[in-house]
């Protein structure tokens, strides 16, 4: 595993996404995951010795391929391990400075952390509207601070506002996508925790949606941590990224770093060192021995 190494300002600014400045990324870590493990049913382990940061301001990707830990590293973080027999043994997670291992998940989204599951969770029966009110549930500043919000969702995703009495359920995949991401921001999230937003989606969609998520981070000041398969997109709009192989970090880096390393180019971006496609007569240990030297 490869350690985050400190860098200069102007490293720093070279090596942010287009469009972003060194101003928008802060040095001030809001979410600081320290070597944590996790088991399922008391027996299956995780993910072994997982360390991350996500920087207040910042979009970070956790990349991956299905099984990697991904999705184990949000629901850590959220805290809706229980539901699925999973605890976090080893480690701490702080935001903010603080531990929120004994918060709720309800707690965690009113300290300004909440989770977009993977699958496009939506309430079918109920409206593209009312799913989006539902995230305001926990908040206590008013309707008019609620109504103007879901004015700015609406502003983000024009295709809510004309589906805004439909029922969720019988909305495209994509729309149901952007519900749920709007949903989150309905409870004025500072950190939103995003999990596999390109799954089952058209290539067109997953560039819309990434859009989007640039224009939240930019213009409202939404830090993300980015769980994704699709790490040739992902790449393009974070800012730094965390790879993950059997539950375990294997390699991190600026984003501009990890698309230009051969290891990664080779693995996940499908491109030899030759220019070629390569995936077949490769085989595994190759990959874990280079990162693990």
């Amino acid at each position: 595993m490869t350690e985050p190494s400190a860098r200069t300002e102007n490293d720093q600014a070279a090596q942010l996404p287009p469009g972003a400045t060194a101003e928008s990324v802060s040095e001030e870590h809001l979410l600081e995951i320290n070597n944590i493990e996790v088991i399922y049913n008391h027996v299956i382990l995780v993910l072994k010795g997982v360390s991350l940061t996500v920087p207040k301001g910042g979009i970070t990707a956790l990349l991956g391929g299905n099984g990697a830990g991904k999705t184990t590293t949000l629901k850590a973080v959220s805290n809706l391990l229980h539901s699925e027999r999973g605890l976090v043994t080893k480690g701490t997670i702080l935001y903010r400075g603080q531990p929120i291992a004994d918060l709720n998940p309800s707690e965690l989204v009113k300290q300004g952390v909440v989770q977009v599951m993977e699958g496009r969770h939506c309430f079918e029966h109920l409206t593209v509207e009312e799913n989006l009110l539902t995230g305001a549930y926990t908040r206590r500043d008013g309707k008019a601070a609620v109504n103007r919000d879901l004015e700015m969702v609406y502003d983000y995703f024009p295709r809510l506002r004309d589906r805004r009495k439909s029922q969720a359920g019988y909305t495209s995949g994509g729309e149901q996508q952007m519900c749920a991401i709007g949903r989150a921001l309905m409870s004025s999230p500072e950190t939103i925790l995003l999990d596999e937003p390109s799954m089952g989606l058209a290539p067109q969609l997953v560039e819309e949606i990434f859009e989007i998520v640039k224009k939240l981070n930019e213009q409202e000041s939404v830090s993300f941590l980015l769980a994704e398969q699709n790490t040739n997109v992902a790449l393009r709009y974070a800012h730094y990224g965390y790879i993950l192989e059997s539950g375990r970090v294997v390699m991190d880096g600026s984003a501009a770093d990890l698309r230009e390393n051969p290891d990664v180019k080779e693995f996940y971006l499908g491109v030899a060192e030759e220019g070629q496609k390569s995936f077949r007569n490769v085989r595994s240990y190759r990959r874990r021995k280079r990162w693990l030297s």
